[in-house]
């Protein structure tokens, strides 16, 4: 009986080297795969953390270079804040703020720089759309009308929709170009939720070229 034992013991011993001897190598290098791959995933993973955690302590300084309102201090913390975390939401916030007090200082090319900087480089829709509707905004001001429109074409998200529609509006407007300044308006006003505050302005534009927001005939030249 021992010895019978032994042997079928032997015999799935002969089995499993057989076995290792020919995929021995496979499993091996599908292990080395899936542990290196999840060591990469937790490096990345920490990686992540550091550097939103680095980001944040930037943004932090960024805030209070921003309230003592030194433009050159604020400026180097935000060059560097692009330099190292540029792919976070902290220096894509950091580039909206910054726009801010350039405009607000009257340096509108360092305004726009940091605006297209957000645009071009930011993963969030969120921030690009307020990025362009604010650069399209400055471009107007300039009366470079065209490059204003330019801003405001392509996709946005939803909740952008009537704020795009008014801004162009104001561009058309200023262009000379009421019948499609009207179109945008109504377009604006009726994507507005009548809840919202802003309606009320689009609904003031309209008046003041002569046209009733809230009449049939707006909704009918809207849609």
């Amino acid at each position: 009986m021992a010895n019978q034992l032994d042997l079928e013991e032997q015999e799935q011993l002969d089995q499993l080297k057989h076995f290792w001897k020919q995929y021995g190598n496979a499993i091996t290098w599908v292990l080395i795969v899936v542990l290196g791959a999840y060591a990469s995933w937790n490096t990345y993973q920490y990686w992540q953390r550091r550097q939103s955690s680095q980001a944040a302590a930037l943004f932090d300084e960024f805030e209070r270079t921003l309230l003592s309102a030194d433009t050159v201090k604020t400026d180097r913390v935000f060059t560097n804040m692009k330099d190292r975390f540029g792919s976070t939401a902290y220096a894509q916030q950091a580039g909206l703020l910054m726009a801010k007090q350039y405009a607000d200082a009257n340096k509108l090319d360092n305004a726009r720089s940091a605006l297209t900087w957000v645009a071009e480089h930011s993963s969030d829709d969120g921030y690009q759309a307020v990025a362009r509707l604010r650069l399209s905004a400055i471009l107007a001001e300039g009366k470079n009308y065209e490059g204003a429109l330019a801003q405001l074409a392509g996709s946005f998200p939803d909740s952008f929709q009537a704020l795009v529609a008014d801004r162009r509006a104001d561009v058309l407007l200023l262009q000379g170009k009421k019948p499609q300044a009207v179109t945008e308006y109504q377009k604006a006003y009726r994507l507005l939720d009548a809840s919202n505050e802003y309606r009320r302005l689009v609904e003031a534009k309209l008046n003041t070229l002569g046209v009733d927001a809230q009449a049939p005939e707006a909704v009918t030249v809207a849609k």
